[in-house]
Formats: C-alpha cells, structure tokens, sequence
C-alpha cells in the first residue's frame, strides 16, 4: 500500500492532487497544529490586471496552539459570495468556467463549520470531477500511537508503521524532513514526488505556475489534466 500523509489545504495546486493519484490511501493531517496565513483557509488565482490575488475562508478567533480539526469557519462573514465574484470576472475568456462555477458552487453548498471538513470535501468534489479515487481517513479519527518524534518528517514514518504501507510519498517541498535511513530500517519505500511544471493558457492573462486547482480547471479540459498525471506517476 502507498500512503500520504497531508494537511486538508484549501482548493490546493496541481501538486496536490498529482499526490493523491500517486497513493492507494490518504491520511488527512487534521491534527497538526493550524498556520496563520497558511493554505488552510485561502489559495492564489490570476489576477486580472496583474499578478495573482488570494480566494480566502475567514476563520473565527482561536489560540495559536489550535489543530487543524479546531478550527471554526467564520460563516457570519459572506465569504463564499466574494470568492465567486472573483471568479466571475474570467467568465468570457475561460472555456471551462461554467463547469468550474458549478464546481465551486456544489462545494460552497456544503454546511460545514469545521475548515478541515470543507476542505476535505471540496478535495473529495475536486478528485471526482478529475476522475482520481480519493480514499482517505481523519488522522484524528485513527487509534494510533504516534510515541516519540525526533522531526517532522517522522509523523509520515509512524503512520505508514501503523497502517503497515510498503511505500510513504510526499512532495518534494518537504524532502528535507524526511530521513530516509529511518524509513528503509522500517522496510518501508520513500518516495519523493518531483515537483510538476504544466504550463497552459489563459487567453488574456499571464500565467503563473503553481495557482489553486480552480485556477488550471477554468482553462484545461479535467481529462487531459488526468492524462497528465497519470503519465507522471
């Protein structure tokens, strides 16, 4: 079994769904304490004058000790309202907006105060409409004695112990945590995923690499995006 361990990061890049259509088995990372300004509750569009500009979930007051799983979307603010609003404005020129709105408007239908349960069932929506299998599980709903950690690197080593996986995967931003003597001790393969570079068109718009997924689906059919990935396994 190929396992993945990741925070439930918010309509998340193209690398992070070349992650999930690389494992047999998804471990959400809900328990790991939440970053401010992190890609928990926001992500990067085009900007239509220049640049990029963030699509943001507000979140409610919370010590900064607090999990992932702890934290309260602010549903007072009209927030699901801006963001379509910003993706309106490529309506003309993008060839697959409708069926992104529609996407976005599925996901944003969701009634969900918890931000690591709407994203991962924003992930889940995400991945069907790529046509990737998405089996996952909440860490914190797991029975597993983690013990002792000497890095970050080892939550992904104990996990993929735990759950017996022949095979840990992650992206190559964070091959530096990993100590991969430890992992062939365990008898257990760790794979880093080299980091994706598919560049397209967005008519009108400079591109920028590396945008949240809603970004590449208003201008990319989602089984060529499928294509893509799956030949880079």
């Amino acid at each position: 079994m190929k396992l993945a361990l990741m925070q439930p990061y918010f309509f998340p890049y193209l690398g992070y769904f070349d992650l999930i259509n690389s494992v047999d088995k998804w471990i959400v990372f809900d328990t790991a304490q939440y970053i401010k300004r992190g890609w928990i509750h926001r992500n990067r569009i085009i900007h239509p004058i220049n640049g990029w500009q963030y699509i943001i979930v507000p979140v409610k007051k919370h010590s900064y000790r607090s999990r992932i799983n702890e934290i309260i979307i602010d549903n007072e603010q009209n927030w699901r309202r801006k963001i379509i609003r910003k993706l309106q404005r490529y309506k003309k020129n993008a060839p697959y907006f409708d069926q992104v709105l529609d996407l976005v408007e599925d996901s944003f239908a969701i009634e969900e105060k918890n931000i690591s349960r709407l994203n991962v069932a924003i992930l889940s929506r995400v991945c069907k409409y790529l046509g990737i299998r998405f089996n996952y599980t909440y860490l914190s709903e797991m029975n597993i004695k983690i013990g002792h950690l000497e890095g970050p690197g080892d939550w992904g080593l104990r996990v993929s112990e735990e759950m017996d996986a022949k095979e840990y995967v992650n992206l190559s931003g964070g091959k530096h945590l990993f100590n991969e003597c430890k992992f062939k001790q365990k008898n257990i393969k760790l794979t880093i995923k080299r980091q994706l570079f598919y560049k397209y068109s967005c008519v009108v718009y400079e591109f920028m690499p590396n945008l949240s997924i809603l970004d590449l689906l208003m201008w990319n059919k989602p089984e060529t995006i499928k294509l893509y990935l799956d030949n880079n396994k």
